[in-house]
């Protein structure tokens, strides 16, 4: 088990699939009816909103497995270089978020800022967290994704499964 696959444990929901969102002035977005009834459920609306380390996209989890994964992180050796860039980056920058009477989150600027939202995101669900990016950034990636398999390394857990 890797460090992040032990991070993720808790929240038996899951969530799936790509929603494009709008982004109001105000940096709101209204979660898709699907998820927000999960997330209302799990953790009554209350989630941890912080920056991926890897892409300029955001991730979204129920409050309850975010303070799982802060846990975690904490506990990791603060000598260790690469331990401490995670616990700056997530940690530092993880808001508390509440979803309000019409689903709406709000999005502080900084957030915004470092995944380059604007007025059109997409939401993704992935499993046990949501990640958001910008229409432009999301579209972008997926199609170099697709495009570029040659660099696609897959872990040896995927090596025998068949979809």
């Amino acid at each position: 088990m890797t460090l992040f696959s032990s991070l993720w444990s808790g929240f038996k929901g899951m969530f799936r699939g790509v929603n494009n969102v709008n982004i109001d002035a105000k940096g709101r977005i209204a979660i898709p009816t699907r998820f927000r009834d999960q997330l209302l459920n799990h953790c009554n609306g209350e989630m941890v909103v912080t920056i991926d380390t890897e892409e300029r996209c955001l991730l979204i989890y129920p409050q309850h497995d975010w303070d799982d994964i802060q846990r975690k992180v904490e506990a990791l050796p603060s000598f260790n270089v690469a331990a401490r860039r995670v616990q700056r980056l997530l940690i530092g920058h993880a808001t508390d978020i509440q979803m309000d009477s019409s689903g709406r989150i709000l999005l502080t600027p900084p957030l915004r800022e470092y995944a380059q939202l604007d007025r059109k995101g997409v939401l993704l669900g992935q499993g046990k967290k949501l990640e958001l990016w910008s229409e432009s950034s999301w579209i972008e990636r997926r199609d170099s994704w697709l495009e570029d398999q040659s660099s696609l390394e897959l872990p040896d857990e995927l090596q025998s499964l068949s979809l």
